[in-house]
């Protein structure tokens, strides 16, 4: 009987009708033709190098001496008092809870070489915090208070989703002199 169920089944996905079968056109294969001939280089010399007319030229993304790399924003210029108000303000427009960390020591790697362990990989956390946060000045009043206090440390903000318990953003607020 399942030989008969089956048989029945296979000729009926079979059977096709005409006007499902002009529906869909046929596999013909891969066409050898370039889709755009324009942009085919002409000139298979190795040596040459590409060009968009000497608009750009190659410059320098981070001096590898003296100036320690964080998070996205410290490739930046230091940012203005004006421009960490802004980034606080989008922080608390998403509804992230500011919070402040310093960290007077960078990352290394002493007590283990193995991939992945860092010694110093966690910052400070300067006071608790700052649940109910409703202005950026009142976390820029924060950052003056911290810089007081650890002149020389990195201070770092940083904005955590309570609803979905993670760190959203953090970047560097303050870097001490001579970095």
């Amino acid at each position: 009987m399942a030989s008969l169920v089956s048989s029945t089944a296979v000729a009926a996905v079979n059977r096709v009708t005409p006007a499902q079968a002009s529906m869909v056109a046929p596999f013909t294969g891969l066409k050898s033709t370039p889709a755009f001939p324009g942009t085919r280089k002409s000139n298979n010399d190795i040596t040459s190098l590409p060009s968009n007319g000497g608009k750009v030229q190659c410059m320098q993304v981070w001096p590898p001496r003296g100036l320690k790399k964080f998070e996205t924003l410290s490739y930046l210029p230091p940012l203005s008092d004006a421009a960490l108000a802004k980034e606080v303000d989008y922080l608390l427009r998403s509804g992230w809870i500011p919070c402040l960390e310093f960290e007077n020591a960078f990352v290394y790697r002493e007590n283990n070489k193995s991939p992945g362990y860092y010694d110093g990989r966690y910052w400070t956390m300067w006071k608790l915090p700052m649940f109910g946060c409703s202005d950026s000045s009142q976390v820029l009043k924060e950052l003056q208070e911290a810089k007081k206090a650890y002149p020389d440390s990195h201070i770092r903000i940083i904005g955590f989703d309570n609803k979905r318990q993670v760190q959203c953003i953090s970047f560097i607020a303050y870097k001490p002199p001579g970095f």
